[in-house]
């Protein structure tokens, strides 16, 4: 038979030992959570991006390269669900709409800067309802004319235009484009008197070049490629800040005499606000080591696209600076709000 005082040690020792067993167990789940930060384990799932445009455009392109290379990555598929339409409305929604969790993500750029001040009324704020992770692609606008046109360089266009106020056109996909409201910007800086002609697509953009309908078209590389290398345009500068790798002999606007014209359209991703931060960092460098792999990077500069990552403040810094430079160029041409 145990003795009273036996009993009040066993006591005293559950007592001593209890607040122990507390402490480790504090130190236990402190350290995996810890390691849930560290390793988010992120994807678990598949990762869904919703892209604003059509199968086939640069934009779309520029995303499936780049999903291809995050499903080998990760070991997770990519699924590309292409939602044009509603100026990028339809993508965004299906984006804000879902969880921030990572697995759901939009492809938004440049088109998205011009909606903010295209349109009278936006169901959101591009700045403030999603977390930036990273940009994807940048691509420069090209000037095309007939490969038969006396037009030969930029100032050659200046010059005609001079010569004859209001005889002479420029071309672009869409009122309210990148390609449109670059036109309107070359017009702007050069002070032209010349008419803008919207297209609805880009092979008809191309057939009233071919024509000769159109004195000067603004598209992308991928747009122009078949063309370009069937010696069908001529491209007579670039819109960057550097020389086009793939046509090295062609100057840009800026070296032409137009150091104000700079345009470099480009996208990213990004989620709905409120994207933890360990979840950001994982998807954004995924992307940034996806974008870096040779095989992507071959692909894409075959486009004409330059497939760079950024850090997600960059992302959101293109973007802030984006919208009030398209805002002054639809403010100067006179384009009535959506």
């Amino acid at each position: 038979m145990r003795s009273h005082n036996a009993g009040s040690r066993d006591s005293r020792l559950r007592f001593v030992r209890l607040p122990l067993v507390f402490s480790l167990a504090a130190i236990v789940s402190a350290v995996a959570q810890d390691c849930a930060r560290s390793e988010p384990g992120f994807p678990a799932k598949p990762i869904r991006i919703s892209v604003p445009y059509g199968a086939g455009g640069v934009g779309d392109l520029t995303v499936r390269l780049l999903g291809q290379k995050l499903t080998e990555r990760t070991k997770q598929q990519v699924v590309i669900e292409n939602r044009p339409g509603a100026g990028g409305l339809l993508s965004a929604k299906a984006v804000l709409e879902a969880p921030p969790d990572g697995y759901t993500l939009g492809l938004i750029g440049n088109g998205q800067a011009i909606s903010m001040s295209l349109f009278k009324s936006r169901p959101y704020n591009v700045l403030t309802d999603f977390t930036f992770v990273s940009i994807s692609a940048r691509f420069d606008m090209l000037l095309a004319v007939n490969a038969d046109s006396p037009i030969k360089t930029l100032q050659d266009v200046v010059a005609a235009a001079r010569r004859n106020p209001g005889k002479l056109n420029f071309g672009a996909v869409n009122p309210g484009s990148t390609q449109n409201l670059s036109a309107h910007l070359l017009k702007q800086v050069s002070e032209l008197d010349v008419s803008i002609i919207p297209y609805k697509t880009t092979p008809d953009l191309i057939t009233a070049i071919l024509r000769g309908d159109v004195d000067v078209g603004f598209d992308y590389y991928a747009a122009l490629q078949a063309v370009i290398v069937d010696n069908k345009v001529r491209i007579i500068a670039t819109s960057g800040e550097h020389r086009d790798p793939l046509l090295q002999n062609v100057p840009t606007a800026k070296e032409s005499g137009f150091p104000q014209y700079i345009v470099t359209s480009w996208n990213g991703l990004a989620s709905a606000a409120g994207l933890p931060a360990d979840v950001l960092a994982a998807l954004n460098g995924h992307i940034n080591a996806a974008l870096s792999d040779p095989a992507l990077q071959g692909m894409a500069s075959k486009l004409g696209i330059d497939a760079r990552g950024s850090t997600p403040d960059e992302m959101r810094d293109r973007m802030a600076a984006d919208i009030q430079k398209w805002a002054t160029v639809i403010e100067k041409a006179g384009i009535e709000k959506q």
